[in-house]
């Protein structure tokens, strides 16, 4: 049994404008000691999948369907005081910027005792000792003395380290890092990875990395999954998704990474903006700035098919492809739709 397994997610803002569907009915499963990437650009609906599966949406924000198993257990409509018991003791999450997350005016030390009294059953002599050990743990030197100081007197990449071991504290089986990387300078996030990367070989977690960064998920994550518009376009494992990519949005994004190859030569960006979440196309979302798309794609979207048993996109360039190694028959591929349709 997997330890998560999303089905049919759907998540909803109702907003003055209509409402916005941003996450629209996303599939995929977790295994214990796994590293899940979800990438994306900005808008393709990654932080609110976490935010879903830890139901700490916006007042605005409402799961609309669709099932979260946690080793079984359903978690969609379990209520506060389920989900409770759920946050931080089983599934923890890390966001983007440290500094809006720690309490500026409380102490280190407090801030992590606080959340270890909270989801354990210690006594405060034994939240100390923990928060001192979960200090070490992640690097931190001299942790006794740094428990007394604030959040101001931390670089950005030790309070990153400080939120790490706030979310392993209580030993979840899942870190959702959400973009944990982003707010710090290279260095310093070669170093968050390399401890994310050394404390999951430790203690054996799952991790749910969310990232629009391409290099991070090469780094660390077994599986892959591509998100534009709230739907997954594309998903595998990550040398599926790098060395075989089958989405003509995955290929744009991973033309953008600078590479030694293209040292010295322009990047090639991905053309127009994305997608308005409130005037969806009927077709594929990404067939607007997609400079390979046909007919069908502006009419249609494609279901997600399997590549290999490792492997699965939504792309219609996948179907021509196999119309044209014969493969796949019309019929097959399109539901009665014209040949005609499968040409630019």
């Amino acid at each position: 049994m997997a330890l998560l397994e999303v089905k049919d997610l759907r998540t909803s803002f109702f907003t003055d404008a209509g409402e916005v569907k941003a996450v629209n009915g996303i599939s995929f499963t977790l295994d214990r000691g796994k590293v899940l990437g979800i990438v994306g650009e900005s808008g393709s609906g990654k932080s609110v999948t976490a935010y879903s599966i830890m139901q700490i949406l916006a007042s605005t924000g409402k799961i609309t369907g669709g099932s979260i198993l946690y080793d079984g257990k359903e978690l969609v409509g379990i209520g506060e005081r389920g989900m409770k018991e759920i946050r931080g003791n089983k599934i923890s999450i890390i966001f983007q910027d440290p500094m809006t997350s720690l309490n500026p005016t409380y102490t280190i030390g407090r801030q992590l005792m606080e959340a270890i009294l909270l989801h354990t059953s210690r006594n405060k002599k034994q939240a100390y000792d923990r928060a001192v050990e979960m200090l070490r743990l992640v690097n931190v030197n001299e942790p006794e003395k740094r428990m007394k100081q604030y959040p101001y007197e931390f670089s950005g990449g030790m309070r990153q380290r400080v939120m790490i071991a706030m979310a392993l504290a209580c030993e979840p089986d899942i870190l959702i890092a959400d973009e944990p990387t982003t707010a710090l300078d290279v260095t310093i996030q070669a170093q968050i990875l390399e401890l994310m990367k050394s404390l999951q070989q430790e203690l054996g977690m799952a991790i749910i990395m969310i990232t629009h960064d391409l290099g991070v998920v090469a780094q660390l994550c077994d599986e892959v999954i591509v998100m534009y518009a709230g739907g997954i376009c594309e998903q595998g494992t990550a040398d599926e998704i790098f060395y075989n990519p089958r989405h003509e949005y995955t290929k744009g994004l991973l033309r953008s990474i600078p590479t030694a190859d293209t040292a010295g030569t322009k990047l090639q960006p991905i053309t127009g903006t994305p997608i308005d979440l409130l005037n969806m196309p009927a077709g594929c979302a990404f067939a607007p700035r997609c400079d390979a798309a046909m007919k069908i794609c502006m009419r249609q979207p494609c279901p997600r098919m399997e590549i290999n048993d490792q492997h699965r996109a939504a792309c219609w360039m996948n179907v021509k492809r196999g119309v044209e190694n014969g493969s796949i028959t019309l019929d097959q591929s399109a539901e009665g739709e014209k040949g005609g349709d499968l040409d630019a």
